[in-house]
């Protein structure tokens, strides 16, 4: 299968591989995916640290390589995309994803 092609307004245009290979985000992903290290749940941000909204592409992308996934719909803009970092999205990053909520320590176990 061959690659298709991708390309962002913040970067060149280049190959993405197909989904399931061991592809690495692109820089403007990096950025976007790194800012939901600092933020609980893995929240990803709408805009960027100056207040751009992020794009599209760069969202879909990230979400097609398994790095982000949907989280929940925005009843007052239900066209912005509101994604999470997944344990894959902390892996490219090079960080470790945080355990599962049940593993958390001080987290009551149900029963």
């Amino acid at each position: 299968m061959m690659p298709r092609r991708h390309s962002d307004s913040d970067e060149q245009e280049q190959e993405v591989p197909a989904h399931g290979s061991a592809a690495q985000p692109s820089e403007a992903q990096r950025r976007y995916l790194a800012r939901g290290l600092a933020e609980p749940g893995g929240k990803l941000p709408l805009f960027d640290d100056v207040g751009r909204e992020v794009p599209l592409k760069t969202i879909e992308a990230c979400v097609k390589h398994g790095w982000a996934e949907r989280w929940t719909a925005n009843p007052v803009k239900p066209d912005w995309v509101v994604c999470k970092l997944t344990p894959a999205g902390y892996r490219a990053l090079g960080a470790e994803p945080p355990p599962p909520p049940s593993d958390r320590p001080g987290t009551p176990q149900r029963r």
